[in-house]
């Protein structure tokens, strides 16, 4: 059964739950979603020998806080981190991917983390393209600040992904994906060693679309990666 987590910020309360045992897992989820999401891609994977953990993201679910900055998203991941054992997996759709990796600019948070999976999301993100995308799903306007501050900061999240000495993996949907081909490739320019992995039939919202076919690729892929600390 799920437990309850509590994660107190200066300025935020955030709620979670942990599920399993074992290596973990840390799970952010994609902004305008929350934790709940990730509930039957966590039993996948705690029915495999792993313990998951998620919490709604600030400004979401039963979380309190604004999702203002990208800043304010990375700093509360690496709070996550923190009171996590080291050699986390963290694994981030959109927004949570993003928090993850500008997360990762910190020399004591990639010390605690032993690999990243990118859920439908890359750092080299092309504002005209995202905004059209967002505005299709009608997310422009409830988020439109941060959605401002993360394109203002597209720069700093590929000189980050350039520099990662960790285990990379992107998983993308094939059917209403938000990354193109031109993404994966600009991807895997800052990132060479980065495997790429395509769940069929989901499009950007893979852990609610096709959950048990996301935690199957995120076994199979991270399988070779170093085995994170248990719990």
């Amino acid at each position: 059964m799920p437990q309850a987590r509590r994660l107190t910020r200066p300025d935020a309360v955030l709620y979670g739950e942990e599920v399993g045992a074992g290596p973990t897992f840390l799970l952010l989820h994609a902004g305008g979603e929350r934790r709940r999401v990730w509930t039957p891609v966590g039993a996948a994977l705690a029915d495999a020998g792993f313990r998951c953990v998620a919490y709604d993201q600030r400004g979401h679910g039963e979380s309190g806080g604004d999702a203002l900055t990208l800043a304010a998203c990375a700093d509360d991941v690496a709070a996550m981190l923190s009171a996590e054992p080291p050699g986390c997996v963290v694994v981030g759709s959109s927004l949570g991917g993003l928090a993850a990796v500008a997360a990762l600019a910190d020399a004591a948070v990639r010390a605690r983390v032993s690999g990243l999976v990118l859920v439908d999301v890359v750092p080299c993100l092309e504002p005209v393209r995202v905004r059209r995308f967002l505005a299709a799903g009608g997310l422009n306007g409830a988020y439109a600040e941060l959605v401002d501050d993360i394109l203002a900061n597209v720069p700093r999240l590929r000189r980050i992904t350039a520099e990662l000495d960790m285990p990379l993996l992107l998983v993308r949907g094939d059917n209403g994906s938000s990354v193109t081909d031109e993404d994966r490739d600009r991807l895997l320019s800052l990132a060479p060693a980065t495997t790429v992995r395509t769940v069929h039939g989901a499009g950007h919202l893979i852990a609610r679309e096709r959950p048990a076919a996301l935690a199957q690729a995120i076994t199979a892929a991270t399988a070779a990666w170093p085995p994170p600390r248990h719990a």
